[in-house]
């Protein structure tokens, strides 16, 4: 037990060892960076959580990946449905799905705007491009890991297209979207920064650019943080739904009534 915190903290320890030692090297030549030091920026940490301001950013920022996400859901499970269990539809679109997916999501910030305007659209729209890849292909990996049994037993009890479905290929695949999920949070918090810089006037990304405005560099440094605290803590809660779903889960996902 006292290894699993141990080694934790010393891994923080060398890494703000680091931190410290890198802005030391840059001052002789850039006297700003002390601003960037562990110390200031654990003051300025200490004035941002304590405070009301950022949390109305965080919320926001939590809002949109929540939109983001529901979007990434909605659009990748149903794809990746038609993908697993359609070998037309399969062949028809994988070229282009593969290829949409090499395209980074912020190659598409200036179309956004221009189709969908300036404020929350645009953001809604690339955080949702970026999660609903790993959405779709934990899916498709998750109706080809179906035991075939299963499939033949739904026909054997003249299923319909939407019960096997409803009563079997989801409940059989759920952990497999769960891990998409998982995968899709962790994109979409890496891209939730940079497309909050997209003209709206709240968010974690908007507090990025207005501290940079502001000169407040060690605020910048204390929003950084905490933007990370906030994706480790988005990232465990997944991985614990991830684990207590694997721990809950039946032994089959469809009995013969």
């Amino acid at each position: 037990m006292a290894g699993r915190v141990l080694w934790p903290l010393t891994g923080f320890a060398l890494a703000i060892l680091l931190w410290a030692l890198g802005v030391h090297g840059l001052e002789a030549r850039t006297p700003i960076a002390a601003a960037f030091a562990p110390l200031p920026t654990l003051h300025a940490l200490v004035d941002l959580i304590t405070g009301r301001d950022i949390w109305v950013h965080t919320a926001l920022s939590l809002q949109r990946v929540g939109v983001g996400l529901a979007c990434a859901i909605l659009f990748g499970v149903p794809l990746g449905l038609l993908i697993g269990m359609s070998g037309a539809f399969a062949r028809a679109s994988t070229p282009l799905f593969q290829l949409l997916r090499m395209v980074s999501p912020l190659s598409w910030m200036p179309l956004a705007v221009m189709v969908l305007g300036v404020g929350d659209a645009p953001v809604y729209f690339l955080l949702g491009f970026a999660a609903v890849w790993p959405v779709m292909l934990s899916t498709v990996a998750g109706v080809m890991q179906l035991d075939p049994n299963w499939m033949l037993l739904a026909r054997s009890l003249s299923a319909t297209k939407w019960e096997t479905v409803w009563r079997l290929v989801l409940p059989g695949i759920t952990a497999q979207i769960l891990t998409g999920v998982r995968l899709a949070i962790g994109i979409i918090w890496i891209v939730l920064v940079p497309a909050e810089m997209l003209g709206v006037s709240a968010g974690l990304g908007y507090f990025i650019l207005d501290t940079r405005d502001r000169l407040a560099y060690s605020e910048l440094m204390a929003a950084i943080i905490l933007i990370g605290v906030l994706g480790y803590a988005l990232d465990y809660a997944a991985r614990a739904a991830h684990a207590r779903w694997l721990h809950a889960r039946p032994s089959a996902p469809m009995r013969p009534d």
